[in-house]
């Protein structure tokens, strides 16, 4: 039984969402609709393997599906610096060719825009890039009839500026026509993410616009015709939290549309959860959320009001599908463990210098966790606010100069530590926050033999770094407070990865460098 805005009802449930879907940094979902399931793209910048994707029956309960780009050959991020790197992806399926599509943006270097496509997304095997020779981020595709749009957005071939639309051959990315403004927007900031879709009569132009901040927000427009004029949803912005001051939800938009078999129809969106009310700030990154669309008069209307929520259901009351809020659900605290298939690596990491097992993952020590080149590190997507990473490492094989431990990081620049290295049979455990490129140095401490337990204790305003001593019990080295992990601080568009890293700085052959092995503690 709900307040519906109606009497009390007694109504059934068709559908229960908790938000974000998909927790930690996945931000600028992207998603479409094949062969009975949901597959989803999101963003992944510096990070390797390249575009992260998911798959659902529900959309509510989606798991990996693996990366779109996995080889060097596809991509390689080498020098490129935090927030670089791969910008808001489009997946879509073109069912005449029964093919899947991903387009995308390297902002870093000459890439600009491509697509990878692949005939089995199952098998995680997708196409070598092919370059598309327009500019602009944010790239979408249309499959129109026999005919294929690009759209991005960025200057048009009449040196206006707006989100422009262009003709491609799918086959080679060859521009087939003139690129041509289709619109400037709905009068925001930061005018980005454009999909274009045809719906009936007419063609839907959803774009964000606001900046991806606490003044996002998803604004339609619409025309009788592919080229234009588009006309704007009289309800505009038609997604946003930018009124919901405090509200733990902030920064919804970035939107794609996807219809569901039952012909219900759905929107995918980025929004981050902050911490603090008055002096507000988010440390895991944007992530990936949910939310029912329903149409009037040829316009949709998300969720219950406009607004991205925590807790909804799509119920049948009296007849109808309609959303009702629900309570706000109590989040979880996280314990962390490495899962290969969603691991994170930075920029190209050289995968003779890891060793997996059931149990533990071996490390060879490469550049520092400053660098921008080639870093051994392997690291799972913060998802929570409140949680702990704890992990056993050996150090018996480390040589002197060189470091293995875990870290709480944000960016080359910006980052928490705590760290084993190793002289003659002791141990030496140290921590450190590197702030701004700044470096503050913690407490150490020495344990005997050649193995440490080391922990980050995440709760929810501060990072704590400690370590189990000979005497069994956790000590803290350090501790830090969480905003210095923000984007409203440290800037960019990613969010916290709790990582296993090995650094040298020796300037060894990497053959004649260390390893360290680290394993998940048992608990306590």
């Amino acid at each position: 039984m709900w307040k519906t805005g109606y009497a009390s009802i007694v109504h059934e449930v068709n559908m229960n969402c908790i938000n974000p879907v998909i927790r930690g940094f996945y931000p600028d979902p992207s998603i479409c609709f094949a062969n009975g399931f949901y597959y989803l793209v999101c963003s992944s910048f510096e990070y390797f393997p390249g575009l992260p994707l998911f798959k659902s029956e529900d959309l509510v309960h989606w798991k990996s599906c693996g990366h779109c780009l996995t080889r060097q050959s596809q991509l390689d991020l080498r020098g490129v610096e935090a927030s670089g790197g791969l910008f808001a992806p489009t997946i879509r399926y073109n069912p005449k060719t029964k093919r899947f599509y991903v387009v995308v943006t390297n902002v870093s270097g000459n890439y600009g825009n491509f697509f990878v496509y692949t005939d089995n997304i199952e098998s995680g095997s997708w196409s070598e890039p092919v370059r598309i020779a327009r500019g602009g981020i944010d790239p979408s595709l249309l499959f129109d009839e026999d005919a294929t749009y690009f759209l991005s957005n960025g200057t048009d071939d009449f040196g206006e500026e707006g989100i422009s639309l262009c003709q491609i051959d799918i086959e080679t990315g060859a521009v087939l026509s003139k690129a041509k403004c289709i619109s400037r927007g709905c009068g925001g900031r930061y005018l980005e993410g454009p999909h274009l879709y045809h719906i009936g009569e007419w063609y839907y132009l959803m774009v964000a616009e606001g900046g991806t901040e606490y003044g996002h927000m998803e604004c339609m427009l619409r025309s009788k015709d592919i080229w234009g004029p588009y006309q704007a949803c009289p309800h505009n912005p038609i997604l946003t939290n930018r009124n919901l001051g405090g509200y733990l939800h902030q920064a919804s938009g970035h939107a794609d549309l996807v219809e569901s078999p039952e012909g219900q129809w759905f929107m995918v969106h980025l929004g981050f959860r902050q911490i603090d009310r008055w002096l507000p700030f988010h440390t895991l990154g944007r992530e990936t959320y949910l939310e029912p669309v329903f149409w009037k008069d040829d316009w949709p209307l998300v969720a219950s009001d406009g607004t991205a929520r925590s807790h909804w259901q799509l119920s049948n009351i009296n007849g109808k599908t309609k959303c009702v809020l629900c309570e706000e659900p109590q989040y979880p605290s996280f314990e962390w463990k490495l899962e290969k298939d969603c691991a994170c690596y930075l920029r190209l990491p050289d995968f003779s210098a890891y060793k997996f097992t059931d149990n533990a993952v071996s490390l060879r020590a490469d550049e520092q966790l400053g660098s921008v080149q080639t870093v051994s590190f392997v690291g799972m997507r913060q998802t929570e606010h409140k949680g702990t990473m704890t992990v056993c490492v050996d150090v018996s094989e480390l040589k002197e100069n060189e470091e293995a431990g875990i870290s709480a990081y944000l960016t080359e620049k910006d980052h928490y530590v705590i760290s084993v290295n190793k002289k003659e049979n002791v141990c030496r455990v140290s921590a450190r926050l590197v702030i701004d490129g700044m470096e503050i140095k913690g407490k150490s401490l020495e344990l005997r033999g050649n193995k440490a337990t080391l922990r980050i204790d995440c709760q929810n305003l501060f990072y704590n770094l400690l370590v189990k001593n000979d005497e069994g019990t956790f000590v803290s080295l350090q501790s830090a407070h969480s905003k210095f992990l923000s984007s409203e601080v440290a800037c960019g568009f990613t969010g916290t990865v709790l990582a296993l890293f090995c650094a040298s700085t020796s300037t060894t052959v990497n053959s004649e460098r260390g390893w360290a092995t680290f394993s998940e503690s048992v608990k306590d």
